[in-house]
């Protein structure tokens, strides 16, 4: 595959290790400290996107809920966190570079997408160096390697372009065996004590599948969530596509690694789905 329709990694080595060797046992320590996960059908995820010693842990919930599923294509929305823009930026390469591999996109959905609705465009300036999809993708290539991706980068997070976002989603991937990933970092640099308080409401909100509560409240308070857009986009698209319920899976803060709480970041794993009322919280 010829290099420019290839998207480099720009965070391996820095963000999570850049040898395949390294990436592939962190990675499966992560998944395999994990447990007391839902049953039933899965439709969506929420993980988050920080350097893979702090966030990988809760991450891996989210993963390892996957394993041993099949989907035709997964399709990630994530934050931009360096190019200010309107809209969704759908990749226009042919495959995401990892450690791992390559990882090929799903160029009919993509196009499928960018057909779909106004708010979706190519903007590879938004690609270029977004870690968020990025830190996302070692898991991936372990749990999914087959899947192929739709890399989507939302920009402004308004209410216009969350809700477009998700109806363009579930109207595109109606009748697909789609997984939907989500992913945000929670609060950022408050106390533990804070970001516990703050973070626990937004957990409610997912728990009680309050989708409409949730973007009143991130509108309120942004600061909640750095994609709070794309996570609300993915748990109202979820919901079209056939989820009945929404469980947070994991929480905690940088300084559960660290061992400083006197300034943390929040993370946060939960699944969408439709899961069996025996299932552990």
């Amino acid at each position: 595959m010829a290099r420019e329709k290839v998207r480099p990694a720009a965070v391996a080595g820095s963000w999570y290790p850049g040898r395949a060797d390294a990436l592939t046992r962190e990675v499966d320590r992560y998944l395999g400290e994990v447990s007391s996960l839902p049953a039933g059908d899965i439709v969506g995820v929420i993980a988050p996107h920080a350097g893979i010693m702090y966030s990988g842990p809760v991450a891996a919930y989210a993963y390892q809920a996957l394993r041993g599923r099949a989907f035709d294509v997964a399709v990630l929305l994530g934050p931009s966190h360096y190019v200010a823009f309107e809209g969704v930026a759908v990749a226009d390469e042919q495959a995401f570079e990892t450690p791992l591999g390559l990882i090929p996109i799903d160029r009919e959905v993509a196009n499928a997408l960018l057909a779909a609705s106004p708010i979706m465009h190519p903007r590879p300036s938004a690609h270029a160096r977004e870690h968020s999809l990025e830190m996302q993708l070692p898991f991936l290539k372990r749990v999914l390697p087959e899947t192929p991706i739709v890399p989507l980068v939302m920009g402004f997070q308004r209410r216009e372009t969350i809700e477009g976002a998700a109806e363009a989603l579930a109207r595109t991937l109606a009748g697909r065996r789609v997984l939907l990933v989500a992913t945000t970092d929670l609060s950022h640099y408050v106390d533990a004590r804070t970001a516990g308080r703050l973070d626990g409401q937004v957990a409610e909100f997912i728990n009680r599948f309050d989708i409409d509560g949730l973007l009143e409240e991130y509108e309120r308070c942004p600061e909640h969530a750095c994609g709070g857009g794309p996570a609300l986009a993915v748990l109202r698209a979820s919901r079209a596509l056939g989820a009945r319920d929404a469980r947070v899976l994991r929480y905690a803060n940088s300084g559960d690694v660290s061992g400083d709480y006197g300034a943390v970041v929040g993370y946060l794993a939960a699944a969408m789905g439709t899961f069996e009322p025996s299932a552990s919280a």
